[in-house]
């Protein structure tokens, strides 16, 4: 359970009063007490291998904002070095270590009495040590911001690559349409009613795009519920011609009782255009596609998209799912999975659910991605218990 401490708590028992105390502060989020190097590092403090006692500061940055710009914070977990003075900060995800290499330095500056000796440096080499802790702050700041900057370039990029993906369906469905009607197989109502639907679509893209600079784009999803059953038989219809023209069939499971979930209706519509046009893009003419869903425990749905095409190495199952990854030719005249898979990984697991691959070469593959069934969540919920 984690427990904040509001007030400075000695780690060290009274027998250690003859050394010099050490003050720290530990910001750190409830997940990453966790982490093993943070595990280390409340070890190493609280065992007799340290030098020092101990005082020690767990805070919650939640309960605690505060101290973010108090000591100009831009990344967590941070370790903060109060006194002796100067004050020193240590992040990211080697603390232990990096709080190792200081602690001898801290010893020769005479931070502590070892054996009963104490080191007291030259006034030249304390105005030296001074000025190096102040560039090492300064450094470690930079690294922190420089860290920061990159992640958030990294989120906006996926976002990007998010957008441009999905931009192909509408676009792409819309030119369809107007190539059926050239010849005569849709009429101008209907046509009109195809280019009305896929602009409504782009303009709701183009609103993403707009949020990128100032919102995490998983912050951009509106879970609610809906019917998971009329989404995929949607997509099937606007996928139609493709399957159509290859002579593939696709074949559904889907239980007339089946419940509703509690997801965003667009998202969960891009994950099924991603995986039916996966599946069909590795058919082979003539063949055929799966889609099940059951109601796999109380709180979940599983749907499955299963095609019988070349399958997928066991090495390349879960690599397939990160980002900027795309597989060597998989089957003739067939290359990669591209970023959509990444993309139906994030929507899943933004909604709490997991996806997965089980294939086999020659025999074919089945997704699988788990959704919450709806159970009557408060709609501005975003984030939701993983399963």
């Amino acid at each position: 359970m984690f427990i904040r401490i509001n007030s400075f708590s000695t780690l060290r028992g009274n027998h250690l009063n003859d050394k010099k105390e050490l003050k720290l502060i530990l910001v750190a989020a409830r997940s990453q007490l966790s982490s093993s190097d943070i595990k280390s590092l409340i070890a190493y403090l609280e065992s007799d291998d340290c030098e020092f006692e101990i005082s020690l500061q767990i805070s919650e940055p939640t309960e605690q904002p505060e101290l973010l710009e108090l000591h100009r914070l831009v990344a967590i977990p941070a370790l903060i070095k109060l006194s002796p003075a100067p004050k020193q900060i240590f992040a990211g995800s080697n603390i232990f270590s990096q709080l190792q290499k200081w602690l001898p330095r801290w010893t020769q500056e005479g931070l502590t009495k070892n054996l009963g000796i104490n080191l007291q440096p030259s006034k030249i080499d304390s105005i030296r040590t001074q000025k190096e802790f102040l560039l090492e702050d300064e450094l470690l700041v930079l690294r922190q911001e420089n860290e920061t900057l990159t992640k958030r370039i990294e989120s906006q990029e996926r976002l990007l690559r998010m957008v441009a993906h999905e931009l192909r369906t509408p676009l792409t469905a819309a030119t369809l349409a107007v190539q059926s009607q050239k010849l005569g197989q849709i009429d101008i109502s209907k046509l009109q009613d195809v280019i009305k639907r896929r602009l409504e679509e782009i303009e709701l893209l183009s609103q993403d795009l707009l949020e990128v600079g100032t919102t995490k784009w998983e912050a951009l999803f509106n879970p609610q519920k809906i019917e998971l059953g009329n989404i995929s038989a949607e997509v099937i219809l606007e996928l139609e011609k493709f399957w159509r023209l290859r002579n593939i069939v696709i074949d559904t499971d889907i239980p007339s009782d089946l419940p509703s979930v509690f997801a965003d209706q667009r998202r969960m519509r891009q994950v099924f255009l991603n995986l039916i046009e996966n599946a069909i893009k590795f058919s082979k003419d003539s063949g055929s596609i799966k889609i099940t869903m059951i109601h796999k425990t109380n709180q979940w749905l599983e749907i499955t998209v299963c095609d019988k095409g070349a399958g997928i190495p066991l090495s390349e199952q879960k690599r397939i799912f990160l980002d900027r990854v795309r597989l060597p030719q998989t089957s003739e005249g067939t290359s990669g999975f591209g970023i959509g898979l990444s993309v139906c990984r994030r929507i899943v697991q933004v909604h709490g659910g997991r996806i997965w691959v089980v294939s086999e070469i020659g025999e074919g593959s089945c997704f699988h991605f788990t959704v919450p069934v709806w159970q009557g969540q408060n709609k501005e919920q975003q984030y939701l218990t993983k399963g």
